[in-house]
Protein backbone atom coordinates (compact mmCIF):
# COMPACT_ATOMS: atom_id res chain seq x y z
CA UNK A 1 0.00 0.00 0.00
CA UNK A 2 2.68 2.51 0.39
CA UNK A 3 4.51 1.78 -2.31
CA UNK A 4 0.54 2.64 -4.55
CA UNK A 5 0.63 5.55 -1.99
CA UNK A 6 4.39 6.69 -2.97
CA UNK A 7 3.75 6.00 -7.02
CA UNK A 8 0.20 7.75 -6.29
CA UNK A 9 1.91 11.32 -5.14
CA UNK A 10 4.96 10.98 -7.56
CA UNK A 11 2.22 10.69 -10.63
CA UNK A 12 0.21 13.76 -8.95
CA UNK A 13 3.37 15.78 -8.57
CA UNK A 14 4.31 14.96 -12.53
CA UNK A 15 0.74 15.50 -13.65
CA UNK A 16 2.19 17.25 -16.71
CA UNK A 17 4.43 15.01 -17.75
CA UNK A 18 2.29 12.09 -17.08
CA UNK A 19 -1.04 13.18 -18.45
CA UNK A 20 0.41 14.13 -22.12
CA UNK A 21 1.57 10.85 -22.80
CA UNK A 22 -1.94 9.18 -21.30
CA UNK A 23 -4.01 11.56 -23.38
CA UNK A 24 -1.80 10.44 -26.45
CA UNK A 25 -2.87 6.26 -25.48
CA UNK A 26 -6.20 7.77 -24.89
CA UNK A 27 -6.72 9.06 -28.52
CA UNK A 28 -4.97 6.16 -30.34
CA UNK A 29 -7.59 3.98 -28.60
CA UNK A 30 -10.54 6.31 -29.46
CA UNK A 31 -10.05 6.37 -33.05
CA UNK A 32 -8.80 2.29 -32.93
CA UNK A 33 -11.98 1.88 -32.02
CA UNK A 34 -14.07 4.62 -34.08
CA UNK A 35 -11.98 3.84 -37.05
CA UNK A 36 -12.79 -0.21 -37.05
CA UNK A 37 -8.93 -0.81 -36.73
CA UNK A 38 -7.69 1.41 -39.61
CA UNK A 39 -6.02 3.61 -37.81
CA UNK A 40 -3.39 1.07 -36.58
CA UNK A 41 -2.72 -0.71 -39.46
CA UNK A 42 0.81 -1.14 -41.08
CA UNK A 43 0.29 1.20 -44.03
CA UNK A 44 -1.86 3.69 -41.91
CA UNK A 45 0.92 3.72 -39.32
CA UNK A 46 3.43 4.44 -41.77
CA UNK A 47 1.38 7.44 -43.33
CA UNK A 48 1.38 9.02 -39.77
CA UNK A 49 4.99 9.08 -39.77
CA UNK A 50 5.41 10.36 -43.33
CA UNK A 51 2.43 12.80 -42.96
CA UNK A 52 3.76 14.33 -39.73
CA UNK A 53 7.37 14.75 -39.90
CA UNK A 54 7.84 17.57 -41.42
CA UNK A 55 5.37 19.08 -38.32
CA UNK A 56 7.33 17.13 -35.81
CA UNK A 57 10.96 18.13 -37.03
CA UNK A 58 9.68 21.94 -36.54
CA UNK A 59 8.19 21.18 -33.26
CA UNK A 60 11.94 20.37 -31.82
CA UNK A 61 12.57 23.63 -32.83
CA UNK A 62 9.61 25.70 -31.45
CA UNK A 63 9.69 24.35 -28.50
CA UNK A 64 13.02 25.75 -27.75
CA UNK A 65 12.24 29.36 -29.08
CA UNK A 66 8.62 28.92 -26.41
CA UNK A 67 11.36 27.83 -23.60
CA UNK A 68 13.55 30.98 -24.11
CA UNK A 69 9.97 32.68 -24.04
CA UNK A 70 9.71 33.44 -27.29
CA UNK A 71 7.43 32.85 -30.51
CA UNK A 72 8.06 32.17 -33.92
CA UNK A 73 4.96 32.78 -36.77
CA UNK A 74 7.26 32.41 -39.48
CA UNK A 75 8.57 29.14 -40.30
CA UNK A 76 5.62 27.77 -42.57
CA UNK A 77 6.64 30.62 -44.76
CA UNK A 78 10.18 29.95 -44.08
CA UNK A 79 9.58 26.09 -45.33
CA UNK A 80 7.84 27.18 -48.14
CA UNK A 81 10.38 29.71 -49.63
CA UNK A 82 13.32 26.78 -49.16
CA UNK A 83 10.81 24.52 -51.25
CA UNK A 84 11.12 27.34 -54.02
CA UNK A 85 14.41 27.60 -53.50
CA UNK A 86 14.95 23.85 -53.40
CA UNK A 87 13.07 23.64 -56.60
CA UNK A 88 14.95 26.71 -58.62
CA UNK A 89 18.61 25.03 -57.57
CA UNK A 90 17.62 21.06 -58.30
CA UNK A 91 15.08 21.57 -61.44
CA UNK A 92 15.83 25.07 -63.28
CA UNK A 93 19.35 24.95 -62.12
CA UNK A 94 20.54 21.47 -62.44
CA UNK A 95 22.39 21.12 -59.15
CA UNK A 96 22.76 17.95 -57.54
CA UNK A 97 20.60 16.66 -54.52
CA UNK A 98 23.85 16.44 -52.10
CA UNK A 99 25.09 20.05 -52.91
CA UNK A 100 21.58 21.68 -52.89
CA UNK A 101 20.32 20.11 -49.59
CA UNK A 102 23.07 21.86 -47.48
CA UNK A 103 22.79 25.09 -49.72
CA UNK A 104 19.39 25.09 -48.63
CA UNK A 105 19.86 24.58 -44.68
CA UNK A 106 22.30 27.40 -45.59
CA UNK A 107 19.67 29.52 -46.45
CA UNK A 108 17.53 28.39 -43.77
CA UNK A 109 20.20 29.49 -40.77
CA UNK A 110 20.71 33.22 -42.53
CA UNK A 111 16.89 33.79 -42.85
CA UNK A 112 16.97 32.48 -38.92
CA UNK A 113 20.04 34.69 -38.35
CA UNK A 114 18.10 37.85 -40.05
CA UNK A 115 15.23 36.85 -37.69
CA UNK A 116 17.41 36.49 -35.00
CA UNK A 117 19.76 39.86 -35.10
CA UNK A 118 16.11 42.11 -35.00
CA UNK A 119 14.79 40.34 -32.02
CA UNK A 120 18.40 39.87 -30.10
CA UNK A 121 20.03 42.79 -30.71
CA UNK A 122 17.90 45.45 -31.83
CA UNK A 123 15.05 44.24 -29.18
CA UNK A 124 11.90 43.91 -31.20
CA UNK A 125 9.26 41.41 -30.28
CA UNK A 126 9.80 38.06 -31.93
CA UNK A 127 6.08 38.25 -32.42
CA UNK A 128 6.48 41.52 -34.10
CA UNK A 129 9.41 40.07 -36.11
CA UNK A 130 8.19 36.89 -36.85
CA UNK A 131 4.64 38.14 -37.80
CA UNK A 132 6.90 40.17 -40.11
CA UNK A 133 8.86 37.20 -41.62
CA UNK A 134 5.72 35.05 -42.58
CA UNK A 135 4.69 37.65 -45.19
CA UNK A 136 8.05 38.43 -45.97
CA UNK A 137 8.96 34.85 -47.04
CA UNK A 138 5.43 34.43 -47.90
CA UNK A 139 6.23 36.90 -50.56
CA UNK A 140 9.24 35.65 -51.51
CA UNK A 141 7.93 32.44 -51.95
CA UNK A 142 5.59 33.57 -54.48
CA UNK A 143 8.08 35.69 -56.26
CA UNK A 144 10.56 32.64 -56.43
CA UNK A 145 7.91 30.54 -58.00
CA UNK A 146 6.32 33.02 -60.33
CA UNK A 147 2.61 31.69 -58.97
CA UNK A 148 3.65 27.82 -60.69
CA UNK A 149 4.81 24.83 -58.93
CA UNK A 150 8.24 23.09 -60.12
CA UNK A 151 8.30 19.94 -60.38
CA UNK A 152 9.88 16.46 -60.62
CA UNK A 153 12.47 16.30 -57.86
CA UNK A 154 15.57 13.92 -58.48
CA UNK A 155 14.68 10.56 -57.01
CA UNK A 156 17.04 11.11 -53.99
CA UNK A 157 15.54 13.97 -52.96
CA UNK A 158 11.96 12.43 -53.25
CA UNK A 159 13.54 9.41 -50.75
CA UNK A 160 14.13 11.89 -48.12
CA UNK A 161 10.16 13.11 -47.70
CA UNK A 162 8.63 9.32 -48.75
CA UNK A 163 11.44 6.50 -49.19
CA UNK A 164 12.36 3.68 -46.96
CA UNK A 165 15.38 1.86 -45.76
CA UNK A 166 16.94 -0.75 -48.15
CA UNK A 167 14.86 -4.41 -47.81
CA UNK A 168 18.01 -6.77 -46.52
CA UNK A 169 15.69 -9.67 -47.06
CA UNK A 170 14.82 -9.09 -50.80
CA UNK A 171 11.23 -9.27 -49.95
CA UNK A 172 11.21 -12.80 -49.55
CA UNK A 173 10.32 -12.33 -45.95
CA UNK A 174 6.83 -11.31 -43.60
CA UNK A 175 8.95 -8.62 -41.85
CA UNK A 176 11.51 -6.52 -43.04
CA UNK A 177 14.30 -7.49 -40.75
CA UNK A 178 16.19 -4.11 -41.21
CA UNK A 179 13.36 -3.02 -39.40
CA UNK A 180 13.07 -5.30 -36.71
CA UNK A 181 16.92 -4.72 -36.02
CA UNK A 182 16.63 -1.61 -35.34
CA UNK A 183 13.53 -1.44 -33.33
CA UNK A 184 14.91 -4.01 -30.92
CA UNK A 185 18.39 -2.20 -30.66
CA UNK A 186 16.40 1.33 -30.15
CA UNK A 187 14.25 -0.58 -27.34
CA UNK A 188 17.19 -2.21 -25.62
CA UNK A 189 19.16 1.08 -26.00
CA UNK A 190 16.25 2.64 -24.03
CA UNK A 191 16.09 0.74 -21.54
CA UNK A 192 20.22 0.68 -20.61
CA UNK A 193 19.75 3.91 -20.48
CA UNK A 194 16.97 3.99 -18.52
CA UNK A 195 18.55 1.99 -16.34
CA UNK A 196 21.54 4.20 -15.97
CA UNK A 197 20.14 7.18 -15.35
CA UNK A 198 18.35 5.89 -12.48
CA UNK A 199 21.09 4.46 -10.96
CA UNK A 200 23.12 7.75 -11.35
CA UNK A 201 20.54 9.80 -9.56
CA UNK A 202 20.75 6.96 -7.05
CA UNK A 203 24.40 7.37 -6.65
CA UNK A 204 24.21 11.22 -5.96
CA UNK A 205 20.82 11.05 -4.05
CA UNK A 206 18.85 12.65 -6.57
CA UNK A 207 15.04 12.69 -6.66
CA UNK A 208 13.90 9.56 -8.12
CA UNK A 209 11.08 7.91 -9.46
CA UNK A 210 9.01 4.85 -7.38
CA UNK A 211 10.47 1.85 -8.72
CA UNK A 212 6.85 0.33 -9.36
CA UNK A 213 6.19 3.34 -11.81
CA UNK A 214 9.89 3.38 -13.42
CA UNK A 215 9.02 -0.32 -14.03
CA UNK A 216 6.00 0.28 -15.33
CA UNK A 217 6.51 3.36 -17.67
CA UNK A 218 9.94 1.63 -19.00
CA UNK A 219 8.13 -1.67 -19.60
CA UNK A 220 4.96 -0.02 -21.12
CA UNK A 221 7.45 2.30 -23.32
CA UNK A 222 9.37 -1.01 -24.45
CA UNK A 223 6.30 -2.61 -25.58
CA UNK A 224 5.11 0.28 -27.59
CA UNK A 225 8.01 0.72 -29.17
CA UNK A 226 8.33 -2.94 -30.31
CA UNK A 227 4.75 -2.71 -31.43
CA UNK A 228 5.37 0.17 -33.39
CA UNK A 229 8.37 -2.07 -35.37
CA UNK A 230 6.38 -4.60 -35.71
CA UNK A 231 3.75 -2.67 -37.22
CA UNK A 232 6.08 -0.32 -39.69
CA UNK A 233 7.74 -3.99 -40.42
CA UNK A 234 4.70 -5.30 -41.29
CA UNK A 235 4.29 -2.65 -44.22
CA UNK A 236 7.55 -1.25 -45.98
CA UNK A 237 10.19 -0.88 -43.41
CA UNK A 238 11.66 1.87 -41.68
CA UNK A 239 10.97 5.93 -43.53
CA UNK A 240 14.38 7.70 -44.43
CA UNK A 241 12.37 10.85 -42.61
CA UNK A 242 12.00 8.19 -39.22
CA UNK A 243 15.63 8.33 -39.04
CA UNK A 244 16.25 12.13 -39.41
CA UNK A 245 13.71 12.35 -37.18
CA UNK A 246 15.05 9.51 -34.72
CA UNK A 247 18.74 11.39 -35.51
CA UNK A 248 17.32 15.09 -34.65
CA UNK A 249 15.48 13.78 -31.34
CA UNK A 250 18.19 12.40 -30.07
CA UNK A 251 20.38 14.66 -30.61
CA UNK A 252 18.50 17.98 -29.63
CA UNK A 253 17.36 15.91 -26.36
CA UNK A 254 21.09 15.62 -25.52
CA UNK A 255 21.59 19.44 -26.18
CA UNK A 256 18.69 20.60 -23.95
CA UNK A 257 19.46 18.25 -20.56
CA UNK A 258 23.37 18.05 -21.04
CA UNK A 259 24.85 21.26 -22.53
CA UNK A 260 25.24 24.97 -21.28
CA UNK A 261 23.47 26.60 -23.94
CA UNK A 262 20.38 24.09 -23.08
CA UNK A 263 20.29 25.27 -19.34
CA UNK A 264 20.69 28.89 -20.76
CA UNK A 265 17.67 28.41 -22.41
CA UNK A 266 16.00 27.49 -19.75
CA UNK A 267 17.31 29.72 -17.58
CA UNK A 268 16.27 32.86 -20.17
CA UNK A 269 12.71 31.72 -20.26
CA UNK A 270 12.34 30.91 -16.63
CA UNK A 271 13.85 34.77 -15.48
CA UNK A 272 15.66 36.39 -17.98
CA UNK A 273 16.79 39.36 -15.51
CA UNK A 274 17.97 36.61 -13.36
CA UNK A 275 20.04 34.54 -16.23
CA UNK A 276 21.34 38.38 -17.04
CA UNK A 277 22.55 38.97 -13.90
CA UNK A 278 24.26 35.36 -13.25
CA UNK A 279 26.19 35.76 -16.68
CA UNK A 280 24.31 34.29 -19.37
CA UNK A 281 24.68 35.99 -22.77
CA UNK A 282 20.95 36.02 -23.45
CA UNK A 283 21.30 37.84 -26.82
CA UNK A 284 23.51 35.22 -28.45
CA UNK A 285 21.67 32.42 -27.24
CA UNK A 286 18.10 33.80 -28.79
CA UNK A 287 20.16 34.66 -31.37
CA UNK A 288 21.42 31.36 -31.95
CA UNK A 289 18.19 29.96 -31.30
CA UNK A 290 16.79 31.82 -34.09
CA UNK A 291 19.29 30.62 -36.51
CA UNK A 292 19.11 26.96 -35.43
CA UNK A 293 14.86 27.46 -35.92
CA UNK A 294 15.54 28.72 -39.46
CA UNK A 295 17.65 25.37 -40.39
CA UNK A 296 14.88 23.27 -38.97
CA UNK A 297 12.29 25.18 -41.38
CA UNK A 298 14.64 24.69 -44.09
CA UNK A 299 14.94 20.86 -43.22
CA UNK A 300 11.28 20.86 -42.85
CA UNK A 301 10.93 22.96 -46.09
CA UNK A 302 12.52 19.72 -48.02
CA UNK A 303 11.07 17.20 -46.20
CA UNK A 304 7.42 18.23 -47.69
CA UNK A 305 8.89 19.27 -50.92
CA UNK A 306 10.34 15.90 -51.54
CA UNK A 307 7.32 13.94 -50.25
CA UNK A 308 4.95 16.14 -52.56
CA UNK A 309 7.51 15.95 -55.41
CA UNK A 310 6.81 19.88 -56.05
CA UNK A 311 7.51 22.91 -55.14
CA UNK A 312 3.90 24.55 -54.21
CA UNK A 313 2.94 28.51 -53.62
CA UNK A 314 1.23 27.72 -51.17
CA UNK A 315 3.30 25.23 -49.46
CA UNK A 316 3.97 25.55 -45.63
CA UNK A 317 0.49 27.19 -44.94
CA UNK A 318 -0.17 26.67 -41.68
CA UNK A 319 2.82 24.84 -40.50
CA UNK A 320 3.01 27.71 -37.88
CA UNK A 321 0.31 26.67 -36.26
CA UNK A 322 0.89 23.31 -36.05
CA UNK A 323 4.22 23.08 -34.58
CA UNK A 324 3.21 25.94 -31.87
CA UNK A 325 0.10 23.73 -30.94
CA UNK A 326 2.67 20.44 -30.64
CA UNK A 327 5.15 22.48 -28.59
CA UNK A 328 1.87 23.50 -26.32
CA UNK A 329 0.15 20.51 -26.27
CA UNK A 330 3.53 18.80 -25.51
CA UNK A 331 3.76 20.48 -22.29
CA UNK A 332 5.45 23.49 -23.51
CA UNK A 333 4.57 26.84 -20.74
CA UNK A 334 3.48 29.58 -22.19
CA UNK A 335 5.42 31.70 -19.84
CA UNK A 336 7.98 29.78 -20.75
CA UNK A 337 10.88 28.23 -19.08
CA UNK A 338 9.39 24.64 -19.32
CA UNK A 339 9.26 22.37 -22.01
CA UNK A 340 10.55 19.07 -23.48
CA UNK A 341 11.53 17.63 -27.49
CA UNK A 342 10.32 14.33 -25.77
CA UNK A 343 7.10 16.21 -24.87
CA UNK A 344 6.79 17.94 -28.48
CA UNK A 345 7.05 14.94 -29.65
CA UNK A 346 3.96 14.00 -28.09
CA UNK A 347 2.15 17.16 -29.07
CA UNK A 348 2.77 16.47 -32.67
CA UNK A 349 1.75 12.85 -32.07
CA UNK A 350 -1.38 13.78 -30.89
CA UNK A 351 -2.11 16.01 -33.68
CA UNK A 352 -1.34 13.90 -36.18
CA UNK A 353 -3.51 11.34 -34.63
CA UNK A 354 -6.50 13.63 -34.59
CA UNK A 355 -5.83 14.50 -38.02
CA UNK A 356 -5.65 11.24 -39.27
CA UNK A 357 -8.20 9.42 -37.83
CA UNK A 358 -10.88 12.40 -38.27
CA UNK A 359 -10.22 12.34 -42.01
CA UNK A 360 -10.43 8.44 -41.60
CA UNK A 361 -14.10 9.05 -40.06
CA UNK A 362 -14.44 11.29 -43.23
CA UNK A 363 -14.85 14.64 -41.34
CA UNK A 364 -14.83 17.80 -42.70
CA UNK A 365 -11.51 20.55 -42.22
CA UNK A 366 -14.71 22.45 -40.60
CA UNK A 367 -15.19 19.70 -37.77
CA UNK A 368 -11.50 19.05 -37.53
CA UNK A 369 -10.40 22.46 -36.92
CA UNK A 370 -12.92 23.34 -34.60
CA UNK A 371 -11.74 19.88 -32.68
CA UNK A 372 -7.93 20.82 -33.10
CA UNK A 373 -8.74 23.95 -31.41
CA UNK A 374 -10.87 22.87 -28.61
CA UNK A 375 -7.88 20.39 -27.83
CA UNK A 376 -4.94 22.99 -27.76
CA UNK A 377 -7.22 25.11 -25.32
CA UNK A 378 -7.93 22.62 -23.07
CA UNK A 379 -3.87 21.75 -23.11
CA UNK A 380 -2.59 25.45 -22.27
CA UNK A 381 -5.81 25.73 -20.39
CA UNK A 382 -4.09 22.45 -18.12
CA UNK A 383 -0.95 23.80 -17.69
CA UNK A 384 -2.67 26.98 -16.24
CA UNK A 385 -4.38 24.69 -13.60
CA UNK A 386 -1.59 22.79 -12.60
CA UNK A 387 0.54 26.03 -12.22
CA UNK A 388 -1.88 26.91 -10.00
CA UNK A 389 -2.31 23.52 -7.96
CA UNK A 390 1.49 23.69 -7.74
CA UNK A 391 2.07 27.47 -6.38
CA UNK A 392 -1.13 26.33 -4.07
CA UNK A 393 0.46 23.94 -2.26
CA UNK A 394 -0.86 20.42 -3.94
CA UNK A 395 -3.32 19.24 -6.03
CA UNK A 396 -6.99 18.05 -4.41
CA UNK A 397 -5.95 14.74 -5.02
CA UNK A 398 -2.94 14.95 -3.17
CA UNK A 399 -4.69 15.96 -0.34
CA UNK A 400 -7.32 13.24 -0.42
CA UNK A 401 -4.96 10.39 -0.53
CA UNK A 402 -2.59 12.59 1.84
CA UNK A 403 0.13 12.76 -0.21
CA UNK A 404 3.16 15.30 -0.22
CA UNK A 405 3.75 16.42 -3.53
CA UNK A 406 5.93 19.45 -2.91
CA UNK A 407 7.65 20.75 0.13
CA UNK A 408 5.81 22.38 2.77
CA UNK A 409 6.10 25.97 3.59
CA UNK A 410 7.11 27.68 6.35
CA UNK A 411 4.52 30.72 6.95
CA UNK A 412 5.86 33.54 8.74
CA UNK A 413 4.34 32.62 11.93
CA UNK A 414 6.51 29.72 12.20
CA UNK A 415 9.44 31.73 11.47
CA UNK A 416 11.70 32.42 15.31
CA UNK A 417 11.52 35.73 16.59
CA UNK A 418 13.49 38.21 15.06
CA UNK A 419 14.17 36.81 11.93
CA UNK A 420 11.30 37.92 9.74
CA UNK A 421 12.69 41.49 9.25
CA UNK A 422 16.45 39.71 8.80
CA UNK A 423 14.70 37.82 5.78
CA UNK A 424 13.40 40.59 4.15
CA UNK A 425 17.17 42.44 4.38
CA UNK A 426 18.81 39.55 3.31
CA UNK A 427 20.45 39.74 -0.08
CA UNK A 428 19.57 37.17 -2.68
CA UNK A 429 22.29 34.99 -3.63
CA UNK A 430 22.59 34.60 -7.13
CA UNK A 431 24.95 31.57 -8.61
CA UNK A 432 27.03 32.47 -11.58
CA UNK A 433 26.49 30.43 -14.49
CA UNK A 434 30.04 29.72 -16.49
CA UNK A 435 29.95 31.71 -19.45
CA UNK A 436 29.72 30.24 -22.99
Amino acid sequence: MSALRESLGFLTSRLRQVGIFVALILIVLLFQVLTNGILLEPQNVTNLVVQNSYILILAIGMVMVIIAGHIDLSVGSIAGFIGAVAGVMMVHWGWAWWLAIPACLLVGALVGAWQGYWIAYVGIPAFIVTLAGMLIFRGLTLITLKNQQITPFPAELRALGGGFLPDISGGTSVLEWLTVILGVGATVALLIQALKERRIRKKFDLENEPMAWFATKTTFVALLMLIITFLLASYRGTPVVLIVLAVLVIVYTALMNNSVFGRHTYAIGGNLHAAELSGVKTKAVTFRLFVNMGVLAALAGLVFTARLNSAQPAGGTGFELDSIAAAFIGGAAVQGGIGTVAGAMIGGLIMGVLNNGMSILGLGTDYQQLIKGLVLLLAVGFDIFNKNRSGGGGSTIGKRFKLRTSPPATSESQAPAGTKDQAKDRPVPVSAAKPE
